[in-house]
């Protein structure tokens, strides 16, 4: 009788489900543990819910900025002495409705997937029991929502756990006014005057949404920047973008405390300034999912956040056990946790496998504009960990910008000085997410700017900049940034 190994996945998310995908394919026996749903934060209360969010609120902004220049009038009854008003409005509850199908249904297609693989998906709450057996196995224990336990036997576990919202013991969510990034999807109303704490990604990716959706917003930064850990000249793109569409940006404040009073949320900052607004979002950070899995009782080894310490194979210190995903804190991206699970199989199940290179990995900031960004940055070149030429070229200068309204953004590429190797690039603009591929594509393969630049793109279009940018980085002889 062939011998079959058996894994055990506790998660559900893109780490979890990928992993799960890949050990079924190359033939494994293969359990995924799941409390919440296939998918993971990922689908049902972040990535996926948020970017159906900003997605309306993109529509938004796109006709409340660029109308008007573009020629396109609209039929308006609002009083002559009231002609400034809004001629859009949105219906919260309807947006949120939407979110959430579209949420359920991605983790149902998700979950058929995973089945149709060939994995078994448990509902329940998965741990580690005691170290290794003698000939090699794990335990895993299964509770399920009525109490009852099952015992899985492993040749392999992954955890896969994610992570939840960081609460300030001030600042405790209600669900109503006070409200963490997986609660806004149960409001049926539209904020009057959002309090936004937190200017990370998160942070500014809600505060720019309901900005364009009709809130008046409040963005309380701790930093002396919105978005401290992106690129700088990005950053101090978005951020004039808030202000001048009328987002109140307040630097260099901490929240210290938030509290309901009547129908008002009042945020204390550290200063002792009281600000009040109708409703306050908390966006200061995530906790990783790794009480209680058993973890250290089993040898794997924590960081002194919590999270799980792996190796660039998703391996923890523990013989047969591997991490992936946030509760890793390698890098908060799905398609990180993803690489991280399917790297995992393939390393336990002797397939061909590269390491975890962070280099190529490229991310996105979902504002109005987007910050896309791959491989060094510029606070690598600025802390002198590489040697790299620099270009910067504004998107005024693109005609397909100028004739579709893009104001702001621009797109920055970094190169070797000797052989015009890409090892980064920023892009800023609308759909940058889109338009950074032919970079990221460049960073993985070591394509030079030459290479780039002689390739042809469609003119005009928003691409033709990338390749601009490659023939200033190709013909200059400084590393002069334009």
């Amino acid at each position: 009788m062939e011998y079959v190994t058996r894994i055990v996945i506790i998660g559900g998310g893109p780490g979890g489900y990928e992993a799960a995908l890949v050990a079924a394919q190359l033939g494994a026996e293969v359990t995924v543990v799941d409390c919440d749903g296939l998918g993971g934060a990922s689908v049902l209360t972040d990535c996926v819910p948020s970017k159906t969010l900003i997605a309306t609120a993109e529509v938004m902004t796109t006709f409340d900025s660029s109308y008007e220049e573009l020629g396109i009038i609209v039929a308006d009854d609002t009083p002559p002495l009231e002609q400034a008003a809004r001629v859009v409005g949105v219906d919260l509850g309807k947006v949120n409705r939407r979110v959430k199908r579209l949420a359920l249904a991605q983790s149902h297609d998700i979950t058929a997937s995973v089945t149709r693989a060939g994995a078994r998906v448990m509902r329940g709450r998965g741990r580690l029991e005691g170290m290794q057996a003698l000939d090699g196995s794990r335990k895993v224990v299964v509770a399920a929502a009525d109490g009852s336990e099952e015992t899985l036997v492993a040749d392999a576990v992954l955890i896969a756990t994610g992570g939840h919202p960081r609460e300030v013991p001030d600042a405790q969510p209600d669900g109503e006014r006070i409200l963490n990034w997986t609660q806004v999807y149960d409001l049926t109303e539209l904020p009057e005057e959002l309090i936004v704490v937190g200017s990370g990604v998160t942070g500014a990716e809600f505060a720019g949404a309901y900005q364009a959706l009709g809130s008046r917003v409040t963005l309380v930064s701790s930093r002396d920047r919105v978005l401290p850990g992106e690129d700088p000249d990005a950053a101090a793109v978005l951020e004039d973008v808030f202000r001048r569409r009328g987002m109140n940006v307040m630097a260099r404040s901490r929240a210290a405390a938030a509290k309901r009073v009547g129908d008002r949320v009042e945020v204390t900052l550290a200063d002792g300034r009281v600000i009040s607004g109708s409703h306050c979002l908390m966006a200061v950070g995530a906790i990783p999912n790794s009480a209680g899995l058993g973890l250290e009782e089993a040898g794997v080894k924590l960081r002194d956040s919590g999270h799980i310490w792996t190796d660039k194979v998703s391996r923890t210190t523990a013989p047969g056990v591997y991490a992936a995903g946030d509760v890793t804190g390698v890098f908060a991206l799905a398609s990180v946790a993803a690489m991280q699970g399917r790297i995992a199989m393939y390393h336990f199940l002797g397939d061909a496998v590269a390491p975890l290179n962070l280099k190529t990995v490229s991310s996105n900031v979902f504002t109005d504009p987007e910050i896309a960004t791959v491989g060094y940055t510029q606070a690598d070149v600025d802390a002198g960990k590489i040697d790299a030429r620099v270009v910067k070229l504004p998107l005024l200068r693109n005609p397909r910008a100028k004739m579709q309204g893009i104001r702001d953004g621009f797109v920055k590429m970094f190169c070797r000085p000797g052989t015009g190797i890409v090892v980064g690039g920023v892009v800023v603009s609308p759909r940058a997410s889109e338009l950074i591929h032919p970079i990221s594509i460049a960073v993985d393969n070591n394509l030079t700017v030459e290479q780039i630049a002689n390739a042809f793109t469609v003119y005009p279009s928003l691409s033709g900049s990338i390749a601009e940018v490659a023939r200033q980085l190709h013909t200059r002889k400084t590393g002069s940034e334009l």
